[in-house]
């Protein structure tokens, strides 16, 4: 019998629960921006979850986007973390009407099955009650990040973001246009 997802705010004290997130995925395609234009390219990659290191990174990460007001939210499986997305506090954009994804995973075992659009869908929501008119998405450029994103909505940023795009150039950058779901 598959276990209830429950879905909930998360705290800066729940910092230590990142670990659960097994972030492990074989990597059969990536994208790469060309003229305006995303092109498949063909991989072969194992990306492990998080090093130590790693972990710590993403961990402070999280707890500072926090401490200046961001937000997070959680999918829990009885007490294991599943998934989480973080919004960033940030307003970017020439009309500073967008906030951005700051974080997202879902373990390896849980993808497809919905979690992360309902975490996308909480992270719309609370950037769309904070007075936010697109959601800004600098995804990592593998095809299945890609994708869900687009799946949810989202299109090529016509004007990225260059504080993000300096940390991750390699990144895909997206935005969702929040008054196309009235319901969020």
């Amino acid at each position: 019998m598959k276990k209830e997802i429950i879905y909930q705010p998360m705290t800066i004290a729940m910092a230590d629960l990142l670990g659960h997130i097994d972030r492990s995925e074989f990597i059969d395609a990536t994208f790469q921006l060309k003229e305006g234009k995303l092109e498949e390219l063909p991989a072969e990659l194992d990306s492990l979850g998080w090093n130590t290191g790693e972990l710590k990174q993403i961990q402070q990460q999280y707890k500072q986007e926090l401490n200046q007001g961001g937000m997070a939210f959680g999918a829990f499986q009885e007490e294991l973390l599943v998934g989480f997305g973080v919004l960033g506090n940030r307003f970017m954009a020439e009309k500073q009407d967008h906030l951005h994804v700051d974080l997202m995973y879902v373990s390896a075992n849980f993808r497809r099955q919905g979690i992360g659009t309902v975490l996308l869908n909480m992270i719309s929501a609370e950037a769309k009650k904070r007075g936010a008119a697109y959601l800004y998405i600098s995804s990592a450029e593998t095809k299945s990040a890609v994708t869900f994103y687009q799946k949810n909505g989202s299109l090529l940023t016509e004007k990225v973001d260059e504080e993000l795009y300096h940390k991750e150039p390699e990144d895909i950058h997206m935005i969702i246009n929040l008054n196309m779901f009235p319901d969020i």
